[in-house]
């Protein structure tokens, strides 16, 4: 994909977690790997005001190529795209249920098999730094280990993927696993799956079209979004 094309997909990707409500107002951010580093999106800008001139290229050394002012977090977006070579996206959002559990410090558990969108048997969540540091991305790359989504500790959360779809999809998902967790904790302590139970879901969902590859005939193409 151009960086022309790309641009464009990162604009409709802020948009579109401003209409889902992960964002409202300034909050949040988006990035994408591009030919010379990376796009994201500007500091302090609604992502109803984000326009295609507005977006921000950055080289992978953290600097400017052309003008504006990335978003706070580009350290988060760069250093994932560093670390992780079939990452070529990343989300970040400030949406409400998995904002409130990383307010607690929680993570997520084994309590729905659904968790396994997120690349594990958890959502860890992060310890608190400052928004914008050096400290705040290293604790998501930390959380982030084998996993394709975090919670940033009062904060909100991370997503990626290897295109902006398949992250602006796991947000989404892990957005709902947070509500649905919240309820449950509101009327008891949920039964969560064991590790053997989770191995055969992870394992499962190496064949899942949106979550994996499959060489499975049984599984068909409408096979996408949960098993």
């Amino acid at each position: 994909m151009n960086d022309a094309n790309l641009r464009q997909q990162v604009v409709s990707t802020a948009g579109q977690m401003a209409s889902l409500g992960l964002n409202r107002g300034t909050s949040g951010n988006v990035g994408a790997r591009s030919t010379d580093g990376l796009l994201v999106t500007p500091s302090g800008v609604p992502a109803e005001h984000i326009t295609l001139d507005g977006i921000v290229s950055l080289s992978m050394a953290g600097e400017v190529i052309g003008k504006g002012r990335p978003t706070s977090e580009w350290r988060i977006h760069r250093d994932i795209l560093q670390a992780r070579p079939e990452v070529h996206a990343v989300v970040h959002a400030h949406s409400p249920f998995a904002t409130t559990l990383a307010c607690l410090g929680m993570d997520i558990p084994p309590f729905h098999y659904m968790i396994a969108v997120a690349g594990g048997d958890t959502i860890r969540c992060t310890q608190y730094a400052l928004f914008g540091t050096q400290a705040l991305s290293n604790h998501a790359l930390t959380a982030l280990a084998d996993r394709k989504a975090c919670l940033l500790g009062n904060h909100g959360m991370i997503a990626i993927g290897r295109d902006l779809d398949e992250a602006l999809s796991i947000a989404v998902e892990v957005e709902s696993l947070c509500e649905q967790y919240w309820r449950a904790l509101q009327i008891g302590q949920p039964r969560c799956l064991s590790p053997d139970e989770m191995h055969a879901v992870l394992d499962r969902f190496k064949g899942y079209g949106r979550w994996g590859q499959t060489n499975d005939p049984a599984l068909t193409p409408n096979d996408h979004l949960t098993p």
